[in-house]
């Protein structure tokens, strides 16, 4: 089959023809439709996210991964041959996660190999490349905005960094009755698309009077919540100077930089908190699955294009430079 391999050590991607791998004990084989093209994915390939735990120096990106049950290993049971599903993006080994597309194989391939508990199912309505995205670009968001920032409706929140994760955030905050909503980014284009799913305020990252504007958007308030969906220290400092007393910052995008907080008195005076993110648990996306069948939600918008799986070192290149300001780029094998 082929496959999309990436030598962490020397960064170089290529396509290669790699045997079709047999599913174990407790394992199902997946005959991959879609993968997402995630910004971990480029940090993986230039170096500035590394695996924990990979075995050797190779491995097949993808931790977004849809497609049909094409084989069981032995013992599985609730899993059935041909059955839609959508793949959790890592899984639990004595209670240390490893994540699919980089401490083990994933899904830019023709098939994938899956735990049989990491499996969802997925209704007919929801299309393969939309399925994809779910276990990362949008279940991420979901989980810190329920589960680590455990936004209330009503509550005022910031997005910042109106990207893949960013840009779902908005639609699902939203969802959640957050209110009002607040995008900053530094591009015209993104914060476009953030009015478009739901931002009530899209505000430039460079605009001098931002805290200003933020409070006064929300009745002379700070914000509830703000999210760094950026992974930029600069980001961190301006979202923590336009939180409310007791206001939450969710430090979602990743970075190697140190955090800052220029006014530390203040910051425990309004009893302010950080909260870091990474990544989410499986009913999160049992959840989202749910919300997409009863319709309360649809990612159509979030397909930028889907290119065939041989083309990944050209998706990998347009996400680096931004090309089209894309949402998700999906690879179809």
């Amino acid at each position: 089959m082929l496959a999309v391999r990436l030598n962490v050590k020397t960064h170089s991607l290529s396509v290669d023809e790699v045997p079709t791998p047999e599913p174990g004990p407790g394992q199902v084989r997946i005959e991959v439709a879609a993968a997402g093209v995630c910004l971990s994915d480029v940090h993986l390939v230039d170096g500035s996210l590394s695996p924990l735990f990979l075995q050797g120096d190779t491995v097949t990106l993808g931790h977004e991964v849809s497609g049909t049950v094409e084989a069981l290993g032995p013992g599985v049971t609730g899993v059935s041959e041909g059955q839609r599903v959508l793949l959790q993006a890592g899984e639990e080994r004595e209670g240390v996660v490893f994540t699919r597309g980089v401490d083990y194989d994933g899904g830019w391939a023709q098939f994938a190999l899956a735990a049989a508990d990491t499996v969802v199912p997925i209704p007919d309505s929801l299309p393969f490349d939309q399925a994809a995205i779910l276990p990362d670009a949008v279940s991420t968001p979901w989980a810190a905005i329920t589960a680590t920032a455990q936004v209330r409706a009503g509550e005022a929140v910031g997005v910042w960094g109106a990207g893949g994760l960013g840009a779902h955030a908005v639609q699902l905050l939203r969802l959640a009755g957050a209110a009002p909503i607040i995008a900053v980014d530094p591009l015209p284009a993104a914060r476009e698309r953030a009015s478009e799913f739901g931002a009530d305020l899209a505000l430039d990252s460079a605009d001098a009077d931002l805290p200003r504007r933020v409070r006064e958007a929300n009745g002379g308030r700070g914000l509830a919540a703000a999210f760094d969906f950026a992974g930029v220290a600069a980001v961190r400092e301006q979202a923590v100077g336009c939180l409310d007393v007791r206001g939450r910052l969710v430090l979602v995008g990743l970075t190697d930089k140190p955090l800052t907080i220029t006014n530390g008195t203040a910051f425990s005076y309004f009893q302010q908190q950080v909260r870091g993110h990474y990544g989410s648990e499986p009913q999160h996306l049992t959840e989202l699955v749910n919300l997409v069948a009863h319709r309360r939600i649809d990612f159509g918008r979030s397909i930028t294009d889907v290119l065939p799986l041989d083309k990944a070192p050209e998706a990998v290149d347009r996400l680096i430079r931004k090309e089209g300001n894309p949402i998700r780029l999906v690879l179809r094998p």
